[in-house]
């Protein structure tokens, strides 16, 4: 079965305006945060056991065109092996178990775990009293426990809650008034931002007056190069003159000898006329 072009290029622009519609869309002013900066802005922050993996039909979190295919959302039972030590929003005892759900591939951001393994999570609640993963500027909330990610952590903020035998910077009451004096990194990375933004909006400005002071600039040029023109084209007038000047000296000068020759002429004629009589 033959397609006729247009057809083609008909199903062409489709597929291509709707690979645009699924590609990931973030804010025009959107920049990567560090996992300190995104840990202040968390609402739940877990060290968890991933006790089992669940296939997820399609969901409110599932939201993506190709919902049908089920392999790719799931929610995960984890065992809460450690809290935060304040600020949290979960109030469940050590060894907890729940769901987390809004787990797999998304078009910005994939939130995945593998059965078995411990992980760091950023979470929150949502409306219902959901626990989702708390994706803080569109960037993953879910850490492996490395040795890397531990010493991060543990120098992020402190746990508490935590079952026996876990391994975690425990609760010191010294830590909250180091908590407390020190500078949050998203107001400095707010603060950051607001000078990136100033600066741009002075770039533009310059940009603008560039762009101006280089429309003077070619018109200067112009008005110069008019100028010279104006000056070889004076100084052509004024040599042409001059040479017509000189011309008309010569032409005067030769009309008033050649009358001369005239008179003299039949003067003579006169003169041997006179002679012949005699």
């Amino acid at each position: 079965m033959a397609f006729g072009v247009p057809l083609v290029l008909a199903l062409l622009l489709l597929l291509n305006g709707l690979g645009e519609a699924l590609s990931c869309q973030l804010p025009h002013d959107w920049r990567p945060q560090t996992e300190s900066c995104r840990a202040e802005l968390a609402e739940i922050i877990v060290f968890a056991k991933v006790l089992a993996v669940y296939k997820d039909s399609y969901s409110v979190y599932n939201y993506l065109p190709w919902q049908d295919n089920t392999d790719l959302f799931f929610s995960a039972e984890i065992e809460l092996l450690c809290d935060q030590a304040w600020g949290s929003m979960l109030e469940v005892p050590a060894g907890s178990r729940f769901n987390v759900t809004g787990l797999g591939y998304f078009p910005c951001q994939s939130y995945t775990v593998m059965e078995g393994n411990t992980y760091y999570f950023f979470l929150r609640m949502d409306e219902n009293y959901n626990i989702v993963p708390h994706g803080v500027n569109f960037q993953d909330p879910i850490f492996p426990d490395s040795p890397e990610n531990q010493r991060m952590f543990s120098s992020l903020f402190q746990f508490a809650n935590c079952s026996s035998g876990t391994l975690a910077q425990a609760y010191t009451p010294d830590w909250e008034a180091q908590e407390d004096s020190r500078l949050l990194c998203s107001t400095v990375q707010k603060a950051l931002l607001e000078e990136e933004e100033h600066v741009k909006t002075l770039l533009k400005k310059v940009r603008v007056l560039e762009k101006a002071n280089n429309h003077l600039k070619n018109k200067v040029r112009k008005m110069k190069s008019l100028l010279r023109q104006a000056k070889k084209e004076s100084k052509q007038e004024a040599l042409l003159l001059k040479k017509q000047q000189q011309q008309q000296k010569v032409k005067d000068k030769a009309a008033a000898s050649h009358p001369k020759v005239l008179l003299n002429k039949p003067m003579k004629k006169l003169n041997n006329n006179n002679k012949l009589k005699k």
